[in-house]
């Protein structure tokens, strides 16, 4: 296969490529916050179904989830800056489309889009990393990387609330997602200019049949969980969610299947047989069930239960958002000296943050939005703690040979889980909503957030024994 020749990237213009995709992975990171703060004011003006609100959100994870590891095949095939190029325009015209949809379905189907063109571009952020900061200047690289992602859930959430408030040219909520079209055309354009071309690497096959079963498999299991409120929780919903966990489990035959046939399936099957990565998935997997769940209920119970109006409640949202990135700085030099006891704290302070948010929204009976912000910074802190290392301790005792496929899983099934969340705990605040209150659902949405991060605990700790005994 002809490879592409790179010249050398002198020091200079590595930093200006290292700009040019944190700002991709930080628009990426925007997003993902700034429809949070939107989506009560969408679903008002789409008149959009609780189903299609969960929806805006979680199909779009559920598409990033299941072509993120194809999108890095991509970029090994056809060369990084190529698929890094297409990932951006294609997320920039896909944003457009979001912004000017006319209804629920409409938006839906273009958030579906948008996740699959991220799922182009946010595997070559980190590839480019990789390729471009291998000496003693890595690290930095890195830092700077992590800080891009704290900082972004704090713009996003005042982005979001400045902009459905400021109601520009009257686009109102549409402005959240027309604004990614500047910014995405200035990257691609600094990117055609700058970033270099790399080989493309021999031999790199992509899996487009198990790429399709998993995001089939994933539709089945959560399709039901987002629109069975609408649909009246109907008898046939449960044998839908059946024949997605059916699928799911073909799909890890027919990799078996691939494999044996000498192709590259979509996941390395050697890491199943490291116990403590299973079970360091495990705990990536109920940790972001309870992530932007969280921040989906805390939006629609502010904005929806107490009437706090959309600028506000996003500014609510920074003090926790600031605490986070605090605590990701922290928890890397605690990790290096106590290993997975500092994720086990964070997951503590994150049950404590909890309990300080229970007692604000029912001992006080209109809590201020800076309560609210306060009891928010104990659980930001915390779930900094965990995020920030999590990855770096489930990956630990993958071999550097299945490093890259690893990676892949985690994200993966850090976006299944994320998506789950956004069904599962939404539908239940919003059956409990339309029951009782807001305030109820609430209440019942942290105590399913406490379960999910205790049972993340209880992963944590199994695989510390499983490390420690390998």
């Amino acid at each position: 296969m002809h490879q592409t020749v790179t010249k050398p990237i002198d020091s200079t213009r590595r930093w200006w490529v290292l700009a040019i995709v944190v700002a991709a992975q930080f628009m990426f990171g925007v997003d993902a916050f700034i429809v949070n703060v939107a989506i009560p004011t969408i679903a008002v003006d789409l008149k959009a179904s609780p189903a299609q609100i969960e929806s805006v959100i979680a199909i779009y994870l559920i598409a990033y989830a299941t072509l993120v590891v194809t999108g890095g095949r991509l970029g090994d095939i056809h060369g990084t800056k190529t698929i890094f190029l297409a990932g951006v325009l294609g997320f920039t015209a896909t944003s457009l489309w979001c912004g000017l949809a006319q209804s629920g379905i409409e938006l839906i189907m273009a958030r579906l889009a948008q996740g699959a063109t991220a799922a182009l571009m946010l595997p070559q952020v980190l590839a480019t990393l990789h390729l471009l900061f291998s000496d003693e200047t890595r690290n930095r690289a890195f830092a700077v990387y992590g800080i891009v992602l704290g900082l972004a859930g704090a713009a996003g959430f005042l982005l979001g609330g400045l902009l459905v408030t400021l109601d520009l040219a009257g686009t109102g909520w549409r402005s959240v997602f027309f604004v990614n079209v500047p910014f995405g055309l200035a990257i691609a354009a600094a990117a055609w200019r700058v970033m270099p071309s790399v080989p493309r690497r021999a031999g790199t096959r992509l899996d487009i049949k198990g790429s399709m079963v998993l995001f089939a498999g994933l539709l089945c299991l959560i399709g039901p969980l987002l629109f069975g409120h609408d649909l009246g929780w109907a008898l046939w919903l449960w044998p839908v969610m059946a024949l997605g966990g059916a699928i799911l489990a073909a799909f890890l035959k027919l990799e078996h299947a691939v494999a044996r046939a000498g192709g590259m399936p979509l996941i390395d099957l050697t890491v199943l047989a490291d116990p403590a990565f299973l079970r360091g998935l495990g705990a990536a997997f109920f940790f972001f069930t309870a992530n932007l769940s969280f921040y989906l209920v805390m939006t629609l119970f502010m904005q929806r239960g107490l009437k706090i109006p959309p600028l506000v409640a996003g500014m609510a949202f920074i003090p926790l958002a600031l605490a986070f990135v605090v605590a990701s700085r922290h928890s890397g030099v605690r990790a290096r000296h106590r290993g997975t006891m500092v994720l086990i704290e964070g997951c503590a302070l994150q049950i404590a943050g909890l309990g300080a948010l229970a007692l604000a929204a029912f001992c006080v009976d209109a809590p201020t939005p800076l309560t609210l912000a306060l009891a928010m910074v104990i659980f930001g802190y915390g779930q900094g703690l965990v995020m920030a290392p999590l990855s770096g301790t489930v990956l630990s005792t993958v071999k550097p040979v299945a490093a890259g496929s690893a990676s892949g899983m985690y994200g993966t099934t850090a976006q299944i889980g994320n998506a789950a969340g956004v069904a599962a705990i939404g539908a239940v605040f919003f059956a409990i909503e339309s029951l009782q209150s807001a305030r109820a659902g609430f209440f019942v949405s942290l105590a399913l957030f406490v379960t999910l991060i205790m049972i993340c605990t209880a992963f944590l700790t199994w695989m510390r024994r499983a490390s420690a005994s390998s």
